[in-house]
Order: structure tokens, then sequence, then C-alpha cells
């Protein structure tokens, strides 16, 4: 994974600060060499978080590579998370892990998207009752559609 990638992947929450020194150790392998990020590869994933975010953040900061915003960031996981359900990488289920129901959305395709994810997994059989099946295929519809979408702008 490119470091921009993780940097977008990381301001969406989707990479947990103790895995950051493993991805920059294998940024240095791939021959990306900073001071900064030979110093977070040799942190212990068990390092706090606020020290490994920060000597993350100067990692990027030297190989010329800015965070992006959390909401873009956001809305690139969207697509992604939309991308792995079209794949049966995730079942239809498994889309009701996250807050998405909170996010701002700025496409009908997003709207359509978000509005069949249940705020949480237990809210599945009670919100859908004994339709499951239609909701699933109309959620792989909206997914299917938010992927062929026009892209939601630079990043990951």
């Amino acid at each position: 994974m490119a470091l921009a990638e993780v940097a977008c992947r990381y301001r969406a929450d989707e990479i947990p600060p103790g895995d950051l020194p493993m991805i920059a150790a294998e940024a240095l392998a791939a021959g990306l060499d900073t001071p900064m990020l030979c110093e977070l590869a040799g942190l212990p994933r068990n390092a706090g978080a606020h020290d490994i975010r920060d000597v993350f953040e100067q990692a990027l900061s030297e190989s010329g590579i800015e965070l992006p915003d959390p909401g873009l960031a956001r809305r690139h996981a969207l697509r992604r998370l939309a991308a792995r359900l079209v794949e049966a990488e995730v079942a239809p289920a498994d889309v009701a892990t996250d807050d998405w129901w909170e996010r701002e959305t700025k496409t009908a395709e997003e709207r359509s998207f978000v509005r069949l994810i249940p705020q949480c997994a237990c809210c599945l059989e009670y919100t859908l009752g004994l339709d499951q099946q239609t909701w699933a295929a109309e959620l792989r519809v909206a997914a299917l559609a938010l992927t062929t979408s026009a892209p939601v702008g630079p990043g990951c």
C-alpha cells in the first residue's frame, strides 16, 4: 500500500496507530527512506497512540504527503466499503459496523447507500424484519451505483 493511501486510510480511522510502525518498516523495505519513517519503524506496536501519530504525521510531511481532509477520507472509505460489498468480500450485515449514518454525504449515490445501512448490527433484524433479502439486494444495487459513480476527488 502506498504511503499516500495509508495516510488516507489512517485519516478515515481504518488503520489503528499500532499498525503504523510495521507499515513504516514495509515502506522502508520498499525504498522510501526518511529519518522520521525510520523512527516510526523503530517504535513498538504498543507505544503510545499519540506518539505514534505524531511521528507518523512528521514522516508524511518529510515524504511530501499531506493528510487528506477527514471528510474526504471517510468518503473514500465509504466507496471502499461499497466496493468490498460488490465484490462479496463483506456480507451485507457486516456493513452496519461503523457510524456511517452519522457521516455527511455529498452525492445522491452516497446518500442512497448510507440510507440503507442500519445504525448497528443488532438493529438489522429490528429495522428490516423478515425482508432482509430485499434489503441486501437493494444495498448491493446502491453499492454498485456508488462504486461506478464519479470519483469523490483526489485521495485513496
